[in-house]
């Protein structure tokens, strides 16, 4: 059995937080058409320019947590961009804290676990 300690343990969470963000990004690139509809649905105003900020910020902060490369600041980019689409659901959905009426509370969650990732 293998014995992990604390920082191993936020090491994995910390890649696992980056990981995530690649479906983010591929499905925003084969589908910048609909995904820049609901950004528009949002008020991101221009949306296109939003989507590919969006999958920029998903990229870089992804690559950091990843790789382990400005952990710190890759977190904060993680967190910005995962609490702006935080704000776009409440926005498109209304306020609605269940997964299945499309709530926030994923993002939420993954923000918080991006910046307890790089802590220690």
């Amino acid at each position: 059995m293998m014995d992990f300690g604390a920082n191993d343990s936020l090491a994995i969470l910390r890649v696992m937080c980056g990981v995530w963000f690649v479906p983010h990004c591929i499905g925003k690139l084969r589908n910048i058409g609909p995904a820049s509809q609901t950004f528009e649905k949002a008020g991101l105003r221009p949306a296109r320019a939003f989507v590919i900020l969006t999958i920029a910020l998903e990229l870089l902060a992804g690559a950091g947590l990843v790789l382990g490369v400005y952990p710190r600041l890759a977190a904060a980019l993680a967190v910005v961009v995962l609490l702006g689409a935080s704000y776009a659901v409440v926005k498109i959905n209304g306020y609605n804290w269940r997964w299945q009426k499309h709530g926030p509370e994923f993002m939420i969650f993954w923000s918080v676990v991006c910046a307890l990732s790089v802590q220690g």
